[in-house]
């Protein structure tokens, strides 16, 4: 009896032992229901303790590892391990699936919480970086996910009392995190003092921002913040694994094996001690533990659950327990009781009660136990153990009857003999020994036949013989007791085994798959009476086969919960039950046996629901019983729709190819064409592959698809529109239940599904990212909101889509077999069914995954191959279509009955309010009534029924029908042979569209006087198409062969064919008779061309390399061309008919005579010269410019020039037909491009009046008519070609800013170096030198002097404590724009500098600051829709950048977006609604991206342009359209669903207009757009198309535009000379026809403005020169707002010695004097040259300047009068300082020197002296206080000190550190030593200063930040406060008199910083 089908009986899971309490914790609660929910193996289990009754959830594939419950205790989240783990959210009530989380985490997930409200799912995986992940768990979306750690993460939860709160924590470490729009955002918690930085175990949250948290040590932890401060200490003795909070307060378990509970503020209340209670015993340990009112649910680590009543806490309750650690090997089943027996490595033996669902015994033994066996009479239970021995107990006390030891190795399995006497020991040394029962187990005999272990045993019924397998899979026979080897098969012959257990022999060979000799069935056990047999293996399955099963590869059913191995299966003694264990999982699994004619009442009680299928799984040898595929359906699933080259790769083929591209294209290239074509009709449908993709629309068009493009038909008027966003073959086709939406999938490498509108033709969502390879099937939902998608991937993926947010809702994996369909249902849209080869699935979805079960056979039908499937009048009916031309009815998942339809397949069958319509291979239509009992009527598609309007012919009768729809009364069919019928209700057919079938089509030929056209295919037909209005086929003709070339005579009569088997044949051109046939050839005919003039020759090209040139009157051939070295390809004639011009396979251009074809070599300047009757080369040098960049992957293959000779037309491998300007010379010329066809064109060709171009596709079998549109024509309507592959090699302009702008490189902070060449060792690592303090004491010395003279002497000096930002100077004009903005009606302004973004009150000057980013922002936008008022987004710089959305009056961040932008986002812009966001990344790709910015969601992301893109802004009308423009690029971008659509902006409609660096961007109504560009023009964009340029709007590059929203007026702003009628900002009505300029009166020389916006009557302006003017648009009154250094570094800074005044010095060559108390600029000094240092006299009436070029200035204050200046040094100054007593001037300078002068002497000058030896240059100087010395810092970490004014050099330390300094400036010194920190290897501390007081330092470093630090510090890595605000490099940095204030002057970002101090109170 073969196998050949699954056993038609089954097994329920009914009772699970054990609980899962190693290296899980918290695992463990009680339901709402007061049920207990937890995990065993893969199994999620509830259990009633009053029902004692257990449920399962097995939607899991894996061990599950953790678990949560939802806050409202019903629903269950389990997380499990795996390559690809996924999440369930199940209900623990009915224990289904609720909704799967996957494809985020791998390895697998550690842990999960629910938030409060249960909305959210935090999970934790295993992978490297321990990612966190944030699911909204309904959607099955995740929401954000970020690295959580470098080592293991053991617990998170959600903070319960703040939202958007979690806490984490593991091994040494807990982290407290922030979720703001997508980005999780981690601090960690600081142990500080209070506690040792420990790991911990688990935590849990409180008010008042508190979390408690149990630690290794057995310590509680409690957090404030992310402080700690308090521990708890001894709260257990050792790690506490798990706590658990409710209203009562929190309960903890540890390992010490004590339960505490704690109150709501932490005290103690009691303490449970396990160990001490009547169950507990030494070493238990808590893993889990959850307190709900009185009771208290405990897990151990050794797999029990108690459950302790609080007020009899010393009585626990047992409730579940399981063996623990070590794996579980040994089972055996009592004879005559339900009672099974287990032993472990755990060395335990539990005796179960299969009744009971209970332990009832349990001994503990010396030695882990391996094997068990209980003999016949139930008295005695041997173990075998694993050192060897073996132990007899008395089952009933389990007393010791013996302990044998006689062997060395591990007993693996042991059996007594049915009669009881023997006992048979099988050990791992390949032995087995026989022992005698009576004689107190007495060894009697030895088997030794095996090589390896013995793995199996089996007596025979009469104790006479044994069976053994080994390790080997071995199968060897003994005779008994004596254990001789039996090797004769007649003896064994007759032979009956009493139990069958061995894995290897005839009966159960079915168990092993076909073509495999794996060993990984462990366990088998035969039911002789049940005739099946049951399977443990290695990969966690339960198998039930038929036994016997004799061959390989049988079917089966299988069981999955088991995670790993399962070491054994049993039958129990009555075959009720199987009993199977786990070997890591240590649990025990009882299943019952359900027999076949208890099936039926079963199956409907417990459907088994799972991820993996657990009922019948294909096993092998499927095949088997399946009737042979029809033809059809075996060429179907043969055809591969992968491609060599897929149109997704064509981008990066060609920056591959752009070296090669850059060098040749050096000379200008030929422009493109000025015609352009328009396709006008298709013939053809492509129906030999797809199903019901046929439809007719809402206004009875009918929409159909064919090669690249979806077809609306109208046939009243016989015309075609066309839906041409697709760039390869349309696959499938669907319609919205509305019928106004079409939905189509297409092949490619990550293929797109359209959703278009069939009247507008417009898309309106694309979704792509989640199939590969194609999309074979869709369909709507009845709602019409979602879709389901099927790809043809290796697993044929289900996708589930919300299509108008292009949202994945769910996935799933179909099978691995094609699948042709896929249904929605009507009435439930979260379920479908899919039908495909030997396939019905019903799926339901549950969050982000999709449940499958399989259809229901039973005994009704056969595993069938489904064609098609419709759901029926409820939502439990479903039909399906078979292979075989049956109609299968389903009910649920059970098929119900099967109606035979049709002969061969049915291939479509189409719901109707009152029944069904099919259509199959045999050609007939059938209508059915509703249940499809009765068929009313048949339609037979036949010639005889064709009407006399139809647009063509039938070519044969009963063609397979591929696809039904019904509709304004007719019956509308596709055929195989790819044409569309209607069919009337009352029987006339109408043909409407038809094209080739299967096979490539490649022969074309257009008449030369008439507008028809032949074509000849691989199909066997030789057709003959009108190709005017009428469009139908005229005449058709069968042929003996397929054809690839046809030919009409030049006379039009005659029409020549070549054939693929070397014949060729002319035919009647009329009639399509044959005149005339010749065979010559054996290889297929490529080209036939007649000779112009009267056609009296033809020549006949073919792929064996040769022409034949025949005369046509006399039909004898003439001539043989010889020479070419590879097939022919084309053939032309010249105008005389003497020259053949010959294309070949090889490339070669070749020149034959005719008649007689004799070779000719012709140069290539003659080849130009001669007149050619037509050409279709491809080679030479007139179309050298054709062949595209990349070559290499793609042939062009046919090309074609029109007859006035000016445009030559391509067609080529990737499907792309492609019009050139005539001669293309030079390489890569510019064309215009078309899609239409998906792959190859294999010809084109003009019509004789080249008003028409035809285009041939070769595997679409698609004919396309296209109009040629004159340039004159075109006027009216701009061509949707694209252009050219290369962009324009003209320059787009040159200008410095935009230059500068476009090349500079963004440094991330923390990667910064430094920015002062210095060298040498940092001073934290040099060697100290011994200090005074610790040299011997001198007696009689006097006490340490002061280090530094301190000013506010006598009062009591506190020390600052914090610096807070009060005012900064600056502004990012240089290169950012758009970034200046009014809020608050014009009352405040917003911009930003450095990071920093900064709301300054225009009336008041006061500023507030967002402070969030962490590096340089780039960008800023403000929200303009009232709903989001004062909303912000600023983007910025950093490898990993994000963008802040906040609020600019509370500095509220409301959402963080991460985004993957490498290094920087230069552009922000809102939607018209305010709710997305788009944003544009500096990265190469200049990737743009769409963010629904409140959720954190991204929507969209597409690669914007290969160059600098510099603004991207939303239309301000609309959600969805937005325009970005850059270097030469200006885009018109369509938010379509989650894809983005551009195309480039066209500019050949205007003369000589060329594509332009572009600035900026504006809009007007009607879809008007205004782009800036770098010339100073501005450009008028419609839609896409230029229309108009506004010459010289400005002199310079229009950097800046705004649309007022309220007028649209329109602001521009450009770099322009002031003049009289000019001005840099320009205001211009809404069409941009008129404007009014502004001046702005800042004194430059040249206005360069980056920003501009439109207030009331105000005109806000941000400038390159870092000014911020308002300009009133009456008056045109300019007011300077803010002001800043123009360009930076800002090396110089001073504070006045008495006032609230501060200089500024920077390399804009200016020194400027700020008022801090009035928050302005109070004057500013050019100098003509870069300043490098300022300096006040101590009184404060002197300034010095220190200039780049080595001269110095000194300025009076009153005057600005130059007191003197000097220049005595060639470099730069670096610094400059006034002595204390106003005496001398030190002069420091780069040229490692310090000059001294003597002011005394007058402004003269004269240098005194200077200090000789300074090693490097100096970096800063500090006088004494006594102005007799002077400390120099130098640029090799050196800090010496000189004499004054001799310039001696000072070495006594002792005297030095005597020393009181008047200031200190100095970043050396070992008072300093603590400034300096470890991360400093490539940056430096640039700056310091210290206070007044003389207690406190402040720090600027490379890294940007300003450091507070206790002065002085001498201790290396000194604790400080570190301030974030500037950009990379603060250069200097100085308290203001009094300490009230440090200013910091910044490098990167040349601002100004004022920071307030703050004292600490007395």
């Amino acid at each position: 009896m073969a196998a050949r089908s699954a056993p038609s009986c089954h097994l329920r899971l009914e009772w699970v032992y054990g609980y899962r309490g190693h290296q899980c914790r918290n695992n463990l609660y009680y339901t709402a229901a007061k049920e207990i929910v937890y995990f065993v193996a893969g199994v999620g289990v509830v259990y009633s303790p009053r029902e004692h009754r257990q449920k399962f959830y097995r939607g899991h594939s894996d061990d599950i590892i953790s678990l949560a419950l939802h806050p409202e205790r019903v629903l269950v989240a389990t997380g499990q391990v795996g390559k690809e783990p996924y999440i369930c959210v199940w209900d623990s009530y009915t224990v289904q699936t609720i909704s799967v989380l996957k494809d985020v985490h791998t390895h697998g997930i550690a842990c999960l919480a629910f938030d409060l409200d249960g909305q959210r799912l935090v999970s934790v995986g295993l992978d490297s970086k321990n990612a966190v992940c944030v699911w909204d768990w309904k959607r099955g979306k995740m929401l954000s996910m970020a690295p959580g750690h470098t080592d293991r993460i053991f617990d998170i939860s959600w903070d319960l009392y703040q939202p958007n709160k979690l806490v984490s924590c593991g091994v040494k470490h807990i982290k407290f995190w922030s979720l703001c729009g997508n980005a999780l955002t981690p601090k960690r918690g600081v142990f500080g003092k209070t506690g040792d930085l420990q790991t911990i175990l688990c935590l849990a949250c409180a008010r008042d921002e508190l979390t408690y948290s149990g630690a290794l040590n057995g310590d509680i932890y409690v957090w404030k913040g992310i402080n700690l401060i308090q521990t708890i200490q001894g709260a257990h003795t050792a790690g506490i694994f798990s706590m658990n909070a409710c209203e009562e307060g929190f309960a903890t378990g540890g390992r010490d094996g004590c339960i505490r509970l704690w109150d709501v503020t932490f005290k103690p209340i009691t303490v449970i001690d396990l160990r001490e209670t009547d169950q507990g015993y030494k070493g238990l340990s808590v893993r889990s533990v959850c307190w709900r009112g009185d009771h208290i649910l405990v897990g151990t680590q050794d797999s029990e659950i108690f459950e302790i009543v609080v007020h009899e806490r010393n009585k626990p309750f047992l409730i579940m327990q399981g063996h623990c650690e070590g794996e579980l090997w040994a089972l055996a089943v009592h004879p005559t009781k339900p009672l099974a027996v287990t032993g472990s490595d755990d060395r335990s033996v539990r005796i179960w009660s299969l009744v009971d669902h209970a332990l009832i015994a349990r001994c503990n033994m010396e030695e882990p136990i391996r094997c068990a066996a209980v003999n016949v009479d139930g008295i005695h239970l041997a173990l075998g153990m694993k050192d060897g021995s073996f132990t007899v107990l008395r089952v009933r006390d389990m007393t010791e009857v013996v302990h044998i030891k006689d062997r060395k190795e591990a007993i693996h399995e042991l059996k007594y003999s049915p009669d009881g006497t023997y006992l048979a020991v099988g050990c791992n040394d390949s032995s087995i020994d026989i022992y005698g029962v009576a004689q107190r187990y007495k060894k009697v005999g030895e088997c030794v036949g095996s090589l390896s272990f013995i793995t199996h045993l089996d007596w025979s019924s009469d104790s006479r013989y044994l069976q053994t397998n080994d390790g080997n899979g071995k199968r060897l026979f003994y005779r008994m007791p004596g254990g001789k080897e039996v090797t004769s098969k007649e003896e064994l012959k007759g032979v009956h085994w009493a139990s069958w257990t061995c894995v290897s022999g005839l009966e159960v060979n079915g168990i092993w798959p076909k073509y495999s000799d794996t060993n990984d069935i462990n366990s088998v056990d035969g039911n002789y009476i049940g005739q099946v047999l049951v399977t443990a293996d290695d990969y966690g399955i339960i198998k039930l086969f038929r036994y016997p099963c004799l061959r390989k590869g049988a079917k089966f059913k299988k069981y999955i919960g088991h995670s790993a191995h399962v070491t054994n299966v049993r039958w129990s003694h009555d075959y009720q039950w199987v009993i199977s264990i786990g070997g890591a999982d240590h649990s025990v699994f009882q299943w019952k046996f359900i027999p076949e004619r208890k099936l039926k009442d079963a199956l409907h009680i417990a459907p088994q629901e799972s991820l993996a299928d657990s009922n019948s799984d294909e096993s092998d040898s499927d095949l088997s019983d399946v009737p042979e595929l029809d033809s059809e359906i075996e060429q179907e699933t043969q055809l591969t729709y992968r491609r060599q080259v897929y149109k997704d790769d064509l981008p990066q083929l060609k920056e591959q190819c752009k070296e090669k591209q850059k060098s040749a294209t050096s000379k200008r290239r030929e422009q493109a064409p000025g015609n352009s074509i328009r396709l006008h009709f298709v013939h053809g449908y492509r129906g030999y592959d797809c199903r019901s993709n046929l439809f007719y629309t809402q206004i009875g068009e009918i929409v159909y698809h064919v090669a690249a493009v979806g077809v609306i038909y109208n046939r009243q008027q016989n015309t075609q529109r066309f839906y041409l966003g697709h760039d390869d073959d349309i696959l499938c086709l669907a319609i919205h239940p509305l019928k106004d939406y079409v939905a189509t999938g297409q092949v490619g490498r990550d293929p797109s599904i359209h959703i278009w509108d069939t009247e507008t033709i417009k898309p309106l969502s694309i979704l792509k990212g989640y199939h590969q390879y194609g999309v074979c099937a869709v369909d709507f939902s009845a709602d019409g909101k979602r879709l389901a998608s099927v790809g043809i991937d290796d697993s044929h993926t289900i996708v589930l889509w919300d299509w108008k947010k292009g949202e994945k809702l769910s996935m799933a994996r179909g099978s691995k077999d094609k699948i042709f369909v896929v249904k929605m249902n009507p009435y439930m849209p979260d379920k479908l069914i899919t039908a495909g080869i030997k396939h019905m699935k019903f799926w339901r979805r549950a969050g982000g995954g999709l449940i499958g079960r399989k259809g229901y056979i039973g005994t009704l039908g056969k595993n069938d191959t489904m064609m098609c499937a419709v759901y029926g009048w409820t939502e439990e009916m479903a039909f399906s279509g078979t292979s075989t031309g049956d109609v299968c009815i389903w009910r649920d998942v059970f098929l119900v009955k099967t109606v035979k339809a049709h002969d061969g397949p049915v291939f479509s069958m189409h719901a109707l309010e009152k029944g069904f319509v099919t259509g199959g291979k045999d050609g007939i239509v059938a209508l059915w009534d509703d249940s499809f009992e009765r068929c009313l009527k048949t339609y037979a598609i036949k010639r005889a029924a064709l009407a006399p309007g139809s647009k063509g012919l039938l070519l044969e009768d009963n063609p397979s029908i591929r696809a039904i729809s019904l509709g304004h009364g007719h019956i509308l069919v596709g055929t195989k042979n790819g044409e569309i019928l209607e069919v009337d209700k009352s029987g006339p057919v109408t043909l409407l569209v038809q094209g080739h079938m299967e096979g490539e089509v490649w022969g074309l030929a257009t008449h030369p006087y008439l507008p028809i056209c032949a074509t000849v295919s691989d199909d066997k037909t030789l057709r003959i198409w009108d190709l005017s209005p009428s469009h139908c086929m005229l005449a058709v003709r069968k042929l003996k062969k397929g054809g690839r070339c046809c030919c009409f005579s030049p006379d039009g009569k005659a029409l020549a064919v070549g054939l693929n088997d070397g014949s060729f044949l002319m035919a009647n051109a009329d009639t399509l008779e044959d005149l005339v046939s010749f065979h010559h050839r054996k290889d297929i005919i490529s080209d036939i061309r007649f000779s112009p003039g009267s056609g009296k020759y033809l020549a006949v090209a073919s792929h064996d390399s040769f022409i034949d040139i025949y005369n046509v009157m006399s039909s004898k051939r003439v001539g043989i061309c010889k020479g070419a070295t590879s097939c022919i390809t084309h053939i032309d004639w010249d105008i005389r008919g003497k020259l053949l011009q010959v294309n070949t396979g090889a490339k070669e251009q070749l020149f034959f005579e005719a008649p007689r074809g004799k070779k000719q070599t012709i140069p290539n300047v003659e080849v130009e010269k001669i007149s050619w009757a037509s050409w279709t080369s491809v080679l030479g040098l007139c179309c050298e410019g054709i062949w595209p960049v990349i070559g290499e992957v793609t042939d062009v293959t046919a090309s074609c020039l029109t007859s006035d000779r000016m445009v030559l037309a391509t067609g080529d491998d990737l499907g792309f037909v492609k019009l050139f300007k005539y001669p293309a010379k030079g390489k890569f010329g510019k064309f215009k491009r078309y899609v239409a066809h998906s792959t190859h064109v294999t010809n084109v060709r003009w019509t004789y009046d080249d008003s028409m171009l035809v285009t041939l596709g070769g595997a679409d079998m698609s004919l396309m008519v296209w109009t040629n549109e004159m340039e004159s024509y075109r006027e009216r309507r701009p061509c949707d070609s694209e252009e050219s592959d290369v962009d324009s090699e003209e320059g787009g302009g040159y200008d410095s800013d935009v230059t500068r702008e476009n090349e500079i490189t963004y440094t991330v902070r923390a990667l910064s170096t430094n920015i002062r060449p210095m060298f040498g060792t940092k001073p934290h690592l040099q060697q100290k030198e011994p200090s005074a303090d610790e040299r011997p004491p001198v007696s009689r010395a006097p006490p340490q002097p002061e280090k530094l003279q301190t000013n506010n002497v006598g009062k009591k000096k506190r020390p600052i404590e914090d610096l807070v930002l009060e005012l900064v100077f600056g502004y990012r004009g240089r290169d950012c724009r758009n970034n200046v903005h009014y809020l608050n009606d014009g009352d405040d302004i917003i911009y930003h500098t450095a990071s920093v973004g900064i709301l300054h009150n225009v009336a008041t000057g006061i500023q507030s600051f967002y402070q969030e980013h962490n590096d340089d922002i780039l960008c800023l936008t403000v929200n303009q829709h009232p709903k989001f008022i004062n909303i912000v987004a600023t983007g910025q710089v950093a490898t990993a950048p994000s963008i802040h959305i906040w609020d600019a009056v509370s500095k509220q961040t409301l959402s963080i977006l991460r985004c993957y932008h490498s290094k920087g986002v230069c552009s922000v812009s809102f939607s018209a609604t305010g709710k997305l966001l788009l944003s544009v990344g500096l990265d190469p790709e200049h990737t743009i991206t769409i963010w629904r910015w409140q959720e954190g969601a991204k929507i969209a992301s597409r690669v914007g342009h290969n160059q600098r893109i510099f603004v991207a802004e939303f239309r301000p009308d609309s959600d969805t359209q937005f325009v970005s423009v850059g270097v030469k690029h200006v885009k018109f971008w369509t938010l379509a669903g989650r894809a983005l659509l551009s195309k480039k902006g066209l500019l050949n409609t205007l003369e000589d207009a060329r594509m332009q660096t572009m600035l900026a961007v504006a809009f007007g109504a009607n879809n008007l757009t205004f782009t800036g560009t770098i010339s100073g023009d501005v450009c008028v964009w419609k839609d896409h198309v230029l229309c108009r340029v506004v010459a010289r709007a400005h002199n310079g590059p229009v950097f800046a535009m705004y649309t007022t929203l309220r007028d649209g007026l329109i602001v521009t702003g450009g770099k322009e000379r002031p003049s009289k009628e000019g001005g840099a900002v320009k205001l211009w009505d809404q069409e941009l026809r008129r404007c009014r300029a502004f001046r702005l009166e800042t004194g430059q020389a040249t206005d360069c403005v980056r920003s501009v916006c439109r207030g009331k009557g105000k005109i806000l302006v941000g400038t390159r020169n870092a000014e911020i003017i308002e300009v009133g648009e009456k008056n045109a009154a300019c007011n300077i707002l803010v002001s800043g250094h123009v360009d930076g570094p800002i090396w110089g800074l001073a504070t006045h010695p008495s006032r609230d005044f501060f200089l500024s010095a920077a390399e804009d060559g200016t020194v400027r004097l700020w008022d801090i108390a009035d928050k302005k600029m109070l004057n500013k000094v050019n100098l003509g040259h870069a300043a490098r240092t300022v300096c006040y006299s101590p009184e404060g009436d002197m300034v010095a300047i220190g200039m780049k070029n080595g001269e110095f200035i000194i300025l009076l204050v009153s005057s600005l009068k130059i007191w003197g200046k000097k220049r005595d040094r060639r470099c730069a100054i670096h610094d400059i300082r006034f002595s204390p007593d106003s005496r001398y001037l030190a002069v420091g300078s780069s040229e490692n020197s310090v000059d001294f002068y003597d002011l005394t002497l007058g402004p003269t000058l004269n240098r005194i002296s200077y200090c000789k030896d300074i090693p490097s240059f100096v970096i800063q100087m500090d006088f004494s206080a006594d102005s007799r010395y002077l400390q120099v810092s130098s640029g090799c970490y050196k800090r010496l000190v000189y004499e004054v004014p001799s310039g001696k050099h000072l070495l006594d330390h002792a005297a030095i550190d005597r020393i009181t300094w008047a200031t200190w400036t100095s970043i050396l010194g070992n008072e300093v030593m603590g400034i300096w920190s470890r991360h400093a290897e490539k940056a430096d501390v640039n700056c310091a200063c210290v206070s007044h007081s003389g207690i406190s330092l402040v720090t600027g470093d490379d890294f940007g930040m300003v450091k507070l630090f206790d002065f002085p510090c001498p201790e290396k890595f000194a604790k400080h406060k570190r301030f974030l605000g500037h950009s990379p490099h603060v250069t200097n940095i100085r308290f203001t008199n009094g300490d009230r204030h440090v200013i910091s002057a910044g490098g990167d970002d040349c601002s100004l910083f004022v920071w307030k101090c703050v004292h600490m109170p007395h």
